[in-house]
């Protein structure tokens, strides 16, 4: 198991120029537990994952790492301990996927050193594990984009942190890839207590996999806790906009939303 480290929004206010996109959230993350942000386009989930990963200073507010603000720590040092899978990542020319993944060995890395044992072994597996072990010797540029996806996330694990925070990771991937991805993201938290804070837009999805749920609206914490106390049709409706039923999924027996269309009421 890993260390218990700890992650929360205080009071955080997230800005792009004078355009306001997070006001006054906070947000406290569940050590070793799934959490999956949800929430309608341009509410602020990307901007606050962001923030979360140290690569956007909030105007107001802080972001604290196991007790210190995140910003104030030596960049190595987080990156030993927080990973991050951005939205839109991008490789570059002509890399191959196995080099792709190993720069998640970098934070680990003296100057100079040498490869031990233990990186390759921790790129093998991350390659095994994203089932991307045949494409090891291959340009990221040959690759479709659902397995590109899959070397992002594969070079996420090789990072080997504590807290791994992803941006709709499950882009480009067809149903069972996303399935597989996320069984794989539930697999680390279980067995080795890391720390999972994932954006998703398949609300069924989120619900599905999360231990806790955030949905956001207008750039604020509209609701949290466990899917069965978030996702309720009246939530869905206010975060969404969208009418819809609530029935519970056979397979996992958490909430299951369920559209309805302007052509479908009865």
């Amino acid at each position: 198991m890993t260390a218990a480290h700890t992650l929360s929004a205080e009071s955080v206010t997230l800005s792009y120029g004078d355009r306001t996109v997070v006001e006054g959230l906070d947000l406290q993350i569940a050590p070793g537990k799934i959490t999956t942000i949800v929430g309608a386009n341009g509410c602020g989930k990307s901007t606050l994952l962001r923030a979360l990963a140290r690569l956007l200073s909030p105007v107001a507010g802080q972001v604290v790492l196991d007790g210190t603000s995140v910003h104030t720590r030596p960049t190595r040092e987080v990156a030993r301990i927080l990973g991050l899978l951005p939205q839109s990542p991008v490789a570059p020319e002509g890399i191959a996927v196995a080099d792709l993944v190993g720069r998640g060995r970098h934070p680990h890395q003296r100057a100079l050193s040498r490869w031990s044992a233990h990186d390759y072994e921790v790129v093998a597996d991350a390659l095994d594990a994203t089932g991307i072990s045949d494409l090891a010797d291959r340009s990221i540029d040959e690759l479709s984009g659902g397995q590109r996806q899959r070397v992002w996330i594969a070079m996420a694990l090789a990072q080997e942190t504590d807290i791994l925070l992803l941006d709709e990771p499950t882009t480009f991937l067809d149903v069972a890839h996303q399935v597989e991805v996320l069984d794989l993201l539930t697999d680390l938290s279980v067995a080795r207590g890391t720390t999972i804070v994932m954006v998703l837009h398949d609300l069924n999805l989120a619900a599905r996999y999360a231990d806790e749920l955030v949905a956001m609206k207008d750039g604020r914490v509209h609701a949290t806790g466990s899917p069965q106390d978030v996702v309720t049709a009246e939530l869905v409706e206010e975060v969404f906009g969208l009418p819809n039923q609530i029935t519970v999924d056979p397979v996992s027996g958490k909430p299951m939303v369920t559209p309805i269309g302007r052509h479908h009421v009865r």
